[in-house]
């Protein structure tokens, strides 16, 4: 039995932490600010903001890569001004690719660091603005490094799910070799040609191992963290 991969399946998981890594890194700013603002915020419409953030964890993913490429595609609603004005393509690109995982794996970023901020005892925040410091400062010295390891909890989540998205990938940009087959897409691809079974269960390896290192690589910083916060 060969466990050597070829250049295409290489490729592939290239590509894959390249899609998990934009899709993760991209939606931290937003996941943050989002997450603050759900577990803070008291307006009109704060139900309706929760449930379009979690609205991919429930719709059918194919639902979602449909909406995208209605909306990101070339001559979608977004996506033929991009296209037009600034060259900016998403659809069957590796960038669409990030876009589809990022939007699903927004929400279990959301979640974990909405947590970790409702978590935070307030009254730390108030001693800190007792002392003159502005709102911002308040939640850069105090706050943010309180909800550090929810954000880097959220940060891994996002990064595997994005590892693992495939049914709103493969709608909005296709399963093109090179471009957009990410190790699901072709795992997938795969197991339509006959003998295809063994260098599926190779890339399935191989996606089982980045999954585990992911989640040790989580636990380690989380208890790097803790530590250098003196819990």
């Amino acid at each position: 039995m060969d466990f050597s991969l070829s250049p295409e399946e290489w490729t592939a998981v290239e590509l894959s932490l390249r899609v998990a890594t934009v899709a993760s890194l991209a939606s931290l700013l937003p996941g943050i600010a989002v997450a603050y603002l759900l577990a803070r915020g008291r307006f009109p419409g704060l139900s309706i903001l929760n449930g379009l953030v979690h609205l991919p964890l429930v719709m059918p993913p194919v639902v979602t890569g449909y909406l995208l490429l209605m909306g990101f595609g070339r001559r979608g609603l977004f996506g033929a001004f991009l296209s037009d004005y600034f060259g900016i393509v998403f659809s069957f690109r590796w960038t669409g690719a990030a876009l589809a995982s990022a939007i699903m794996a927004f929400p279990l970023m959301v979640r974990a660091i909405r947590l970790s901020v409702e978590a935070v005892d307030r009254r730390l925040e108030a001693a800190a603005g007792t002392l003159g410091a502005p709102p911002f400062a308040v939640f850069l010295t105090v706050t943010l490094p309180l909800i550090a390891p929810g954000i880097l909890a959220g940060l891994i989540l996002a990064f595997a799910k994005a590892m693992g998205e495939f049914g709103a990938t493969i709608t909005f940009v296709s399963n093109i070799p090179g471009e957009t087959q990410t190790l699901p897409s072709a795992i997938y691809a795969l197991l339509q040609v006959p003998g295809g079974e063994w260098p599926a269960f190779r890339l399935v390896l191989v996606s089982i191992a980045l999954s585990m290192a992911a989640l040790v690589a989580s636990e380690w910083m989380a208890h790097r963290v803790n530590i250098r916060m003196g819990n």
